[in-house]
């Protein structure tokens, strides 16, 4: 997925109250160049309309520092917004140009009706994400687990799952994710 962003140096002695009433988000880039980070603005409809397409801590955007002569991958590491209006305070990038493995959480994607299930079987769903590292182009989407084989009294532990060349589960191998038990249990 390309998702790309521009974004614009945060003005001087600018309050982040002026900024929101203005349509802009503050937001920051951090990683680019060591520890130094860089305070920026963005569109609030830019902002909006990455979030439907990306996820934090998941996926790689490309971000545009207009004014300044940078570019390059990102991570969105942080979402600051009101707790039930969902109004973005606040938007956090870190650089993975330069970085090596990164420690990420990837969502666990249940595939198909279990046979188990069909048959009056309750799945039972203990691990919904996992720790994994891995370099940032990757960086899978989803960890897919297909269940239509899967019977009463099935158990799916974290080393049989299906994962990608490259990618390293950081959660304990005997951890299980999924079982189907019976009804009656």
């Amino acid at each position: 997925m390309n998702i790309s962003v521009q974004s614009q140096k945060r003005p001087e002695g600018s309050k982040p109250g002026a900024l929101r009433r203005q349509g802009l988000i503050p937001s920051v880039l951090y990683g680019h160049n060591g520890t130094e980070s860089v305070p920026l603005v963005i569109s609030s409809d830019k902002v909006t309309n990455l979030l439907k397409k990306a996820s934090v801590n998941n996926t790689i955007v490309e971000l545009d520092v207009t004014d300044m002569p940078w570019n390059g991958p990102v991570l969105i590491r942080e979402v600051q917004s009101h707790p039930w209006k969902r109004n973005i305070y606040h938007v956090s990038f870190f650089s993975v140009a330069t970085q090596g493995r990164l420690d990420i959480t990837v969502p666990i994607r249940l595939i198909g009706e279990a046979f188990g299930v069909k048959q009056g079987g309750v799945l039972e769903q203990l691990v919904t994400e996992l720790k994994v590292q891995c370099l940032a182009d990757k960086i899978p989407e989803s960890i897919d687990v297909d269940m239509t084989d899967l019977d009463i009294g099935a158990v799916i532990h974290v080393h049989e799952l299906n994962i990608s060349e490259g990618v390293t589960v950081m959660d304990e191998p005997d951890k299980i994710v999924l079982t189907i038990v019976s009804a009656k249990e």
